[in-house]
């Protein structure tokens, strides 16, 4: 085990290093001058054919070749709104201090013009599998798109790799420790049940997926948007408080101990990036696996619910979480890790109730990004072994066994095998991103230019 831990904390390093962090920046940056700084000019549009929209007639509105845009989205939404959410950010806090928020929302600014492109690419370059369905992602664009076969390949095993960390055991591991904090529940116990609650779903395919996080995920988002906006009204005179931390730490210029200058600013991004790229998913290449099986037509108007699901995950959900973690004052002592800390700084706040909210709040998100990812590495699976159902059925037997091992694993190399897998699979989509530029930039003008 700490052999495997001392090689992961070296590709993490070169993953997370320097580089990555000028790439994902970079290619936010890049794409934002490209499109005239789209998230910012098209807010108010984007609101308008989203979330404010999601009532319209073609947003539920599917065929046989997909699931209904609206489904799309709660699919995606709930690989995004997961655990990162809640323990991501509290891992993020502890580990690169209250500054990595600050960078969170920079990466969350600049990535909701990446995952636009992404999802754009997604329904540009898509393809229809044996069964008539649409099928996409990543791969698809980089392989159509660019002819690079290679790196299609390569992002695929990242991605199929990634899912079992990211999008499962991590998730799984955060129930197990949620229900155990506030309820005492072995977590063998709760491997063992939500095993076979995740295998009974997935057998039942996207569909089936996707028709459960059309209802789980609206659901469980307002329920952790409320409890978090009580829990602040009643912490409301430690918000200015906590706000001036936040930007105090981002830019704090303290040494490493070998006399480094900026060690503090340079944590602060690591985590700030690392984790928000956790809590959203801008970059990966991993909702857009989730869009691509739309009934959409339109690449543009899918494109804009992934700008949505940037802000509203980390803009929104992971400030929430931030400033009760830090208006409870619990996290500064060092003893609680992951989802236990966002636990005890409810409880801080709300006594008794609090422990109950996040546990909900957990076991909700995570299930929901457990079948959500699960559909990822199913069409990965299919675009590396050529629409094998053999092969499906095999990763699906692999995936299930995962839910249970990430109950019972180690938080820390868990969550530091997925980071490092998140890091892995987002090159290969970045190159494809950055590649297929002028294709993003054409398409939103020819749409905006009709409107």
């Amino acid at each position: 085990m700490e052999l495997i831990s001392s090689i992961n904390t070296h590709i993490n390093d070169i993953v997370w290093g320097p580089v990555m962090l000028t790439l994902l920046i970079g290619t936010g940056l890049f794409l934002s001058v490209k499109t005239g700084f789209l998230q910012f000019g098209k807010f108010g549009y984007m609101m308008k054919n989203t979330i404010l929209g999601v009532f319209s007639k073609n947003q539920h509105e599917k065929d046989t070749s997909g699931v209904s845009p609206f489904q799309a989205v709660a699919t995606a939404m709930a690989g995004t709104i997961g655990t990162g959410s809640i323990a991501g950010l509290a891992t993020a806090i502890m580990s690169g201090g209250p500054g990595a928020v600050f960078w969170m929302w920079i990466s969350a600014l600049l990535g909701m013009v990446t995952k636009y492109s992404e999802i754009l690419l997604s329904l540009k370059y898509r393809e229809k599998n044996e069964n008539g369905q649409w099928v996409g992602g990543p791969m698809y664009y980089i392989k159509n798109g660019l002819n690079l076969k290679w790196l299609a390949v390569l992002f695929a095993v990242f991605a199929m790799m990634a899912c079992l960390g990211t999008g499962n055991a991590t998730q799984s591991n955060s129930i197990a420790v949620a229900l155990e904090s506030t309820m005492g529940i072995e977590v063998w116990i709760t491997g063992i049940v939500l095993t076979i609650l995740v295998a009974a779903v997935i057998l039942g395919g996207m569909r089936r997926i996707s028709a459960i996080n059309e209802k789980l995920v609206p659901f469980m988002a307002m329920f952790y948007v409320v409890c978090s906006v009580m829990a602040l009204v009643i912490n409301w005179n430690k918000i200015p408080a906590a706000f001036a931390l936040i930007f105090k730490e981002a830019f704090n210029f303290r040494a490493a101990a070998g006399g480094v200058g900026g060690y503090g600013i340079m944590l602060a991004m690591h985590y700030g990036f690392s984790r928000g790229v956790f809590s959203n998913e801008a970059g990966l290449g991993s909702a857009p696996i989730a869009h691509a099986a739309s009934s959409a037509k339109s690449p543009v108007q899918q494109g804009l619910w992934g700008m949505f699901e940037v802000f509203f995950t980390t803009i929104v959900i992971c400030t929430f979480s931030a400033l009760v973690i830090l208006t409870a004052g619990v996290w500064s002592g060092g003893e609680f890790q992951g989802s236990a800390l966002s636990i005890a700084s409810f409880n801080t706040i709300i006594p008794g109730f609090g422990g109950v909210i996040v546990t909900l709040s957990t076991v909700f998100f995570a299930l929901s990004t457990i079948l959500g990812w699960a559909y990822y590495g199913e069409v990965c699976m299919e675009f590396l072994s050529g629409n094998s159902a053999k092969a499906v059925f095999i990763y699906r037997c692999i995936y299930v066994a995962f839910v249970f091992i990430g109950t019972v694993g180690s938080l820390d190399l868990i969550w530091s095998i997925s980071e490092t897998m998140n890091g892995l699979m987002a090159i290969p989509n970045l190159v494809g991103i950055i590649g297929l530029y002028k294709v993003i930039k054409l398409t939103t003008k020819e749409h905006f230019e009709k409107l």
